[in-house]
């Protein structure tokens, strides 16, 4: 199924992301995170989109892609995105690969799980700005881990985005 679209960029903070046009998200197999191989303006590139907390979707455009395009806010993207099963691995925050590293006895636990559900691990470690709430969720974590839990449960995947860009578990309107 490929799905094509053309959107705005936008630039939220110091942060460039293309938002999908409400169409093109609705066609997408999931409201949380979803793990695509797409073409934007010519340009191949696999990603994982993110959702907005609105039952839509965003592209974060990194410095590689922003370069690759020659992106800035207001631009026009013309893009093609096929969903794929493929994840790739989550890039991890410091201080949670710093606890998995610490915590060797359950590398094979970490390992065993797919990059899909090491994902909802790291967003959800990411999802709170306040630094005593994540330090206790890396600790639940390593312990859920350890307890043998392959994801951290009970949190609405769909709003559960960059927190970043996003208040409440949305994205930041912009102008």
């Amino acid at each position: 199924m490929t799905i094509s679209f053309e959107a705005r960029v936008q630039q939220i903070a110091d942060r460039l992301i293309v938002p999908l046009p409400a169409e093109a998200s609705g066609e997408l197999p999931s409201r949380g995170q979803v793990a695509v191989d797409a073409e934007l303006n010519g340009h191949a590139v696999s990603t994982v989109l993110e959702p907005d907390g609105r039952k839509g979707h965003w592209i974060a455009v990194d410095d590689h892609l922003s370069r690759a395009l020659s992106l800035a806010d207001g631009d026009t993207v013309s893009g093609e995105l096929e969903p794929t099963k493929e994840w790739p691995e989550p890039e991890l925050p410091e201080d949670f690969g710093a606890a998995l590293a610490a915590a060797s006895d359950i590398s094979g636990e970490w390992a065993d799980i797919t990059p899909m559900a090491r994902w909802e691990w790291v967003r959800w470690v990411n999802a709170t700005r306040n630094p005593q709430t994540r330090e206790r969720r890396i600790e639940v974590s390593i312990s859920k881990l350890r307890d043998g839990k392959r994801r951290p449960c009970c949190f609405d995947l769909s709003s559960c985005t960059d927190p970043e860009l996003s208040r409440s578990g949305k994205l930041i309107a912009t102008p």
